[in-house]
């Protein structure tokens, strides 16, 4: 009988037709021959591609023109077979020794809102390269990210849609009434005096643009107002001079006599200007800012106000946003120095013990006030806790020493506010945007200055048509600014940008980010310095050894 012969067939599916399986798994010489000739063709052509062809296949396209010196060095941006990291980018853009980075998201959330709560990182925090996209051609502007990487965080929707209401017209907010002004009378007057007719003329007297013409330079008393205010005629009330038991104001020769901290002006002063008539003394011409003013103001605040911390070391009153809280430590820093330049002609060894430390603390806070991450109290600056005047005077001697401030401050009170002793800050910057930047000189082509500025009817009320206006809404505190519909007429799709870029940026100020010695320690930087000194040169070496 003859052997049966074995199938080698099988089926394929469900369905019952017979298939030779060395269709269905070919073998595997032939599939190891056909993979290396294939790996060897990509190999060849990737190297033939990567030579003299810019690396056009393995790459997603040509870098920007400020990456394109990276382009043959792809391990300078990627991990091995990965996305861009973000230390990559912080290789070349942070600046040296800034340990939160001005580029990082913990920037972001610091940038104008100075919320230091606001640094704690996620893990869902987007990277450099997911809004900076690569590889899009030499030409691609990569710094320009479009809305929809924007609005994956912040659900404002477009500026044309749900974008809020402008904050200091939607929470009605207003500048500190620190100033008695008025823009129609003022305004009436410089065309007077400089014999204008156009308005918006009158305007750019007082509203000086800063060189690039985006914003304007700060008020200035001197360059602004002193045509005007404070001639030569103006003098104070009769004061009383201060006597053991008898609260009053200081006499410009005990203030020489004594050479007090931060009263060295003192020993320049004129004493003409000064007239003393049994104990009361007057003071004729009145300057702005007047330093005999504000030195007695300061003596009669710490009557007061015993427990003003470094309030004590500032002019006016520290009514200032957090945001903006480095001013006033900048303000007191100025004071101490003049305090210290006071100290150094005082041969006393005590005095020099105590010069020398507040030159210490001097260095240390003006280089924590170079770092703008470096989180600052804003109650050293509290009058009192409650701002309530010494529990431990009696009411007549509060009422005296409330009477004194007012006489003292009679020719400021016509413009200034006075407030537990202080003369209140006023706004000299003009800015009111602190989230957003605007370009003046982009406008100015298009609309005139009164065109968004109408709040306050300045036209009007020059004509003569709006008799009540100086009273009703031309004040200081009102902000005469454009809301954000206004904005909207211009800016859409169909006519100018509209995007968020337009007027927000991601990171803070960069101006400064190419001083790579700004934050180094004295002892860092002096080790650089020994460094730096050639082997053989001892004597250079021991005097910076020294140094140190």
């Amino acid at each position: 009988m003859a052997k049966k012969r074995k199938t080698s067939k099988g089926t394929f599916s469900d369905v019952p037709l017979s298939v030779a399986k060395k269709y269905l798994y070919p073998t595997q010489r032939r599939v190891l021959w056909w993979g290396g000739l294939a790996a060897l063709a990509l190999g060849l052509y990737s190297a033939i591609d990567f030579r003299w062809r810019e690396a056009q296949f393995l790459s997603n396209g040509p870098l920007s023109s400020a990456h394109a010196v990276l382009e043959q060095d792809c391990a300078a941006c990627h991990t091995p077979f990965g996305q861009v990291e973000v230390e990559a980018c912080s290789t070349c853009h942070e600046k040296y020794g800034d340990e939160l980075g001005v580029f990082s998201f913990a920037s972001h959330y610091l940038y104008r809102s100075n919320d230091f709560q606001r640094l704690a990182t996620s893990d869902d925090e987007t990277t450099c390269a997911a809004c900076h996209t690569e590889h899009l051609g030499r030409d691609a502007e990569i710094t320009r990210v479009d809305d929809p990487q924007c609005l994956t965080c912040h659900a404002v929707g477009s500026f044309n849609g749900e974008h809020p209401q402008f904050e200091f017209a939607a929470a009605g907010i207003a500048d500190d009434d620190a100033l008695a002004f008025t823009h129609i009378h003022h305004t009436r007057e410089v065309m007077e005096r400089e014999n204008l007719v156009d308005i918006e003329r009158a305007c750019l007297v007082c509203h000086n643009p800063q060189p690039d013409g985006k914003s304007f330079q700060p008020l200035d008393f001197d360059r602004h107002c002193d045509a005007c205010h404070l001639s030569a005629e103006t003098t104070t009330t009769r004061l009383q001079v201060a006597e053991p038991g008898v609260p009053g104001v200081t006499t410009l020769a005990t203030l020489v006599e004594r050479q007090d901290p931060g009263t060295r002006w003192a020993l320049f002063a004129n004493p003409n200007e000064f007239r003393q008539v049994g104990s009361r003394v007057s003071k004729s011409p009145v300057h702005h800012a007047d330093p005999w003013i504000v030195e007695n103001l300061r003596r009669l605040r710490r009557a007061l106000y015993p427990d003003a911390g470094l309030a004590e070391l500032l002019q006016v009153s520290a009514d200032l946003p957090a945001s903006e809280l480095k001013t006033l430590y900048q303000e007191a820093v100025t004071t101490l120095e003049d305090y210290a330049k006071g100290l150094r002609s005082r041969p006393e060894p005590e005095i020099q013990a105590e010069l020398e430390q507040i030159e210490k603390v001097l260095a240390n806070v003006r280089r924590a006030l170079e770092d703008p991450y470096t989180p600052l109290d804003e109650t050293e600056f509290q009058l009192a806790l409650e701002d309530s005047p010494r529990q431990d005077l009696a009411d007549e001697q509060i009422a005296e020493l409330d009477d004194l401030v007012d006489q003292l401050t009679q020719s400021c009170q016509p413009c200034h506010a006075i407030d537990r002793a202080t003369i209140a800050r006023v706004q000299k910057d003009q800015r009111v945007m602190h989230r957003a930047e605007f370009n003046h000189r982009a406008h100015i082509l298009q609309v005139r200055c009164l065109d968004c500025h109408a709040d306050i009817p300045i036209a009007e009320g020059i004509q003569g048509e709006t008799q009540s206006a100086e009273t009703a809404v031309d004040r200081a505190a009102i902000q005469n600014l454009p809301r954000i519909e206004q904005c909207q007429q211009c800016h859409q799709p169909e006519l100018s940008s509209n995007s968020c870029v337009t007027c927000h940026e991601f990171h803070p100020d960069k101006s400064r980010r190419s001083d790579l010695l700004l934050y180094l320690t004295d002892d860092e930087q002096a080790e650089q310095e020994v460094a730096a000194i050639p082997e053989n040169d001892s004597a250079a070496t021991e005097t910076a050894e020294n140094a140190r």
